[in-house]
């Protein structure tokens, strides 16, 4: 499983949220988790599939928001209180 965070710049409301988070759904239909954050600056999602960074910036730049970085790492759910 991996994690993907992108910085993203010009989210100004919750809709500006919804937006980003559906620009990933359709760019990866195997996005788990899907969330974005205007405060952050940025979003996240789970995956077991290699992404491809190009084709995802390009699906949130066409979207009007400016795509500033992606990045990718292994992810390892935790159970109960943080124990594996």
């Amino acid at each position: 499983m991996n994690k993907v965070t992108m910085k993203i710049d010009g989210m100004m409301c919750g809709m500006c949220e919804a937006h980003v988070c559906d620009a990933i759904r359709k760019a990866v239909p195997s996005a788990k988790k899907v969330q974005a954050s205007r405060g952050k600056k940025e979003a996240s999602f789970l995956t077991e599939e290699n992404v491809d960074t190009e084709g995802l910036k390009a699906a949130i730049d066409a979207t009007g928001y400016s795509c500033l970085g992606v990045e990718m790492a292994p992810y390892e759910k935790r159970g109960l209180f943080g124990r594996r």
